[in-house]
Formats: C-alpha cells, sequence, structure tokens
C-alpha cells in the first residue's frame, strides 16, 4: 500500500505499509535467521561483473519496492525508499542465503552475486515472494543481455525499465481481496519434525536434481498426477520412510507446507507478497501408506484445497489478525513477541518440510537462447529441516534442496525413488 508522510528534505517521502505475509518475516529474524530466498540464472556466457553493477543500477529504478530499507516504527515496521549506494553485486560464495540484517549492506534488503556464467539474486521475503523476485531478476539479466550488444524484448517477467511501475505492482493484494466475511480455522496439530545434527552457524547443505521436464512429466501421468502432484507425494514419501526408520514412541502426521501462487485465482500485478500455504499431509497412525495411495491422497487434497473460496477463506483469516483493533494499538514489541512464540511453538511445527513449486520459467523469445537453466533455494529453515523448491525451464527441471542439518537422509530417499520411477537424476551438492 502506497502512503505518504511528511518529510523534512522533501514535501513528501514514499514508504510502503509491509504486506499481510510481510509483517511477519523481520518479527522472526534471529542472528543465525533470516526469511532470504535465492532465485539464480544460469547463462550461456561467462557474466562481466561490471556490466551486470550497471544491469543491476539501471534495473533496480524500475522496482522501488526493492530499493528500499526497513523501518521501525512504534507500533510498525515499514519500507523506506533507499538511495544509498549499491546493492553491490558479489562474487559468489559457498554458504549463501547467510542472515540479512536491516542495517548491513547499505541497508539494501536484497544481495546480487555472480560465478562463472550464473547470476544469483537474494532477496529478503518481507519485500515480495519468488513471482516478484523473478520480475527483478529476469529484468536485470535482459538488460545485462542489451548491455553486452543483445537485441532482448520486454515481456512475460521482464519488465520495462523505462516504464512507471503500475500502482498494482506495489499494491497489498492481500487487502484488496480481504473481506473479513468468513474465517475458517487453522489445524494446528503438531507434525513429524526432521530430527537432525544441526550445522555450525552459517552453513547451508544443498543438493540440487537436475531432472527432464519431460520425463517427470510421463512418470507422473502413470500415476494420473501432475508434476506438483507427483513430486509433493515423492517428498511425503522420502519423510515417511525417515520417520519410521527413526527410534520414535508414536508417529506423527507427516506435512508439507506448500505456498500458492494467490495471482492464479485473484487478478493481481502485486510484485509484494501474495502467496498463501497449503499442507498436504499423509498420517501414518492410519496404518502403511504405498505410494500409489499417497499420490491418490495428495491428488484430491490438490483439488480439495486449491481453489477459490477455500483460498479466500484463509486471506480472511490472516487479514482478521491485522484488523484487530488490540492488535493495531498494541507496541511492536509486544506484537513481536506474540507473533514469534506463536510461529515457534505453533506454526513451525505444523509441518516437517518445505516444498514450493515456481513453476516453468517463460521468457521472451529472443531471451530464450542466451539462458540455459534456473534454480531457487527456500534458504536457511527456521528449525532443523530440509526445504525442497522446484523450478523448471525448456526440458530442465531443477530440485533444490537446502538444510541446516548435516544427514541428508530425505534427499537420499527422495532422488532414489524418482530413480526408481526411471527418472534420470543428475546430483550437484556443495557438500565435500
Amino acid at each position: 500500500m502506497k502512503k505518504k508522510t511528511p518529510n523534512k528534505k522533501t514535501q513528501s517521502s514514499t514508504w510502503y505499509r509491509l504486506d499481510l505475509s510481510a509483517i511477519v518475516y523481520p518479527t522472526l529474524q534471529r542472528r543465525d535467521f533470516s526469511s532470504v530466498y535465492r532465485l539464480s540464472v544460469s547463462l550461456t556466457e561467462t557474466i562481466d561483473p561490471n556490466i551486470l553493477k550497471q544491469a543491476v543500477d539501471l534495473s533496480l529504478k524500475r522496482f522501488p519496492t526493492y530499493k528500499v530499507s526497513m523501518r521501525k516504527g512504534l507500533f510498525w515496521r515499514y519500507l523506506e525508499p533507499n538511495n544509498r549506494p549499491g546493492p553491490f553485486v558479489q562474487k559468489d560464495i559457498r554458504n549463501f542465503c547467510m542472515p540479512m540484517h536491516f542495517h548491513g549492506n547499505n541497508r539494501y534488503l536484497i544481495r546480487f552475486y555472480y560465478y562463472e556464467n550464473k547470476i544469483s539474486l537474494e532477496a529478503h521475503h518481507s519485500l515480495g515472494d519468488g513471482n516478484g523476485g523473478m520480475c527483478l531478476l529476469n529484468t536485470v539479466t535482459a538488460t545485462y543481455l542489451r548491455l553486452k550488444g543483445h537485441t532482448v524484448s520486454n515481456g512475460y517477467s521482464v519488465l520495462d525499465i523505462f516504464e512507471k511501475p503500475d500502482p498494482e505492482e506495489l499494491e497489498d493484494a492481500y487487502m484488496r481481496y480481504s473481506d473479513i466475511k468468513y474465517k475458517p480455522p487453522r489445524n494446528t496439530e503438531k507434525a513429524y519434525l526432521v530430527r537432525g545434527t544441526k550445522e555450525e552457524f552459517h552453513t547451508l547443505n544443498v543438493i540440487n536434481g537436475v531432472v527432464s521436464v519431460s520425463q517427470v512429466k510421463e512418470t507422473a501421468a502413470r500415476y494420473h498426477a501432475t508434476v506438483t502432484e507427483y513430486l509433493n507425494a515423492v517428498l511425503l514419501y522420502a519423510l515417511l520412510q525417515k520417520q519410521q526408520k527413526e527410534f520414535h514412541i508414536r508417529l506423527r502426521p507427516v506435512k508439507i507446507a506448500m505456498p500458492i501462487n494467490l495471482r492464479q485465482f485473484f487478478p493481481s500485478k502485486t510484485l509484494r507478497n501474495f502467496i498463501t500455504m497449503i499442507y498436504p499431509s499423509v498420517d501414518p497412525r492410519l496404518g502403511q501408506y504405498s505410494f500409489e495411495e499417497i499420490v491418490h491422497h495428495v491428488h484430491h487434497y490438490m483439488h480439495l484445497y486449491i481453489e477459490e473460496k477455500y483460498l479466500k477463506g484463509d486471506i480472511n483469516t490472516n487479514a482478521a489478525a491485522q484488523r484487530n483493533f488490540i492488535a493495531r494499538i498494541s507496541p511492536l514489541f509486544l506484537k513481536d513477541f506474540v507473533v514469534r512464540t506463536f510461529y515457534s511453538k505453533v506454526q513451525d511445527k505444523n509441518s516437517s518440510a518445505g516444498l514450493t513449486n515456481m513453476g516453468k520459467v517463460k521468457l521472451p523469445d529472443d531471451m530464450m537462447p542466451f539462458v540455459e537453466r534456473y534454480d531457487i533455494y527456500m534458504g536457511v529453515p527456521y528449525s532443523s529441516r530440509t526445504n525442497c523448491a522446484i523450478i523448471s525451464f525448456k526440458d530442465t527441471l531443477t530440485i533444490n534442496f537446502a538444510s541446516c542439518i548435516v544427514e541428508s537422509d530425505v534427499e537420499r530417499y527422495f532422488f532414489r525413488k524418482l530413480v526408481e520411477d526411471g527418472i534420470a537424476v543428475t546430483i550437484e551438492s556443495n557438500r565435500t
């Protein structure tokens, strides 16, 4: 939401209220944790860091909600324009998605990295979700290619850097679609939590699986499922195996936290957060599940919960908390305490792992030949677990696991199942 407040230096200064999702992310900030995700694009040529810096500087002006810093008021945090130098382009590091402190990096909440032929964007989730981040990354990449002398058109997630931002790009779309008629209750039953040996601070273990989109589609079709349903089922299957082979007094439901892009159901051009979570799950207390049964279960869960009415109800439940009079007049430190306690004691224990599927990246035709593949990482998990993120381009589908624990059992069970189903997998990792 765009607002104007008095400023001593100018008559007015634009600032942005945090959107409905963004309110939570800075509250969870710790010395060893920030809600940071990473998007990467691999090109067909080696990156020139000086030209990349020019591309970032030229493109960022088109994204006012990303060229900001975080500020704290008495009742709420907010984003204000950041005209300091930066963000600076840096050579990539092994343990990426490091905590992003609000006073570091000249107060920018984004970072750009390069390595050989790869450009990476890291963004604090308080700025926006992967959809907005992808627009920024692809616009920077297109500008970079133009500076290198290539002809690249605008379109899809490549925005015109000389065009004024559409006001809809800056909106809090949650509040536009919230009518508070019905607020469905949430299921807060504790899920199975992956046990593991916590890595040293700043260590992020990454395992990538690169597969063929056509092979995965063909395999999913054999189970009468979509690619997303099939990969959700594979992750649930891996988590079930992990739980069953551990010592346990009692079994717990295995649940996946999966973000849904609400733009598919509620039209909006917003580049900020506009997602909600669903939780595909399997309860082993009901008995043993074959993989076919898991796929069947996930398929019907998706059809039941990924529909407009249910998603609208979820928006209403979230918006009701923000509109609550007591919440509005409570000081920020009290809000932070309540939200942090609820998240750590309830919300974080509501899922066994995270899985996000960005789907297929679409680009202008004249940009396609310069791009090889994309990667996406959900970053360091809040607690000891693994997160999985999926993205595809042309016939390349990348499955990116990121965790802060030593053990890689879940990843091993996951990729073993793909191989058993006849899918060829190329494994990459930053582990030694």
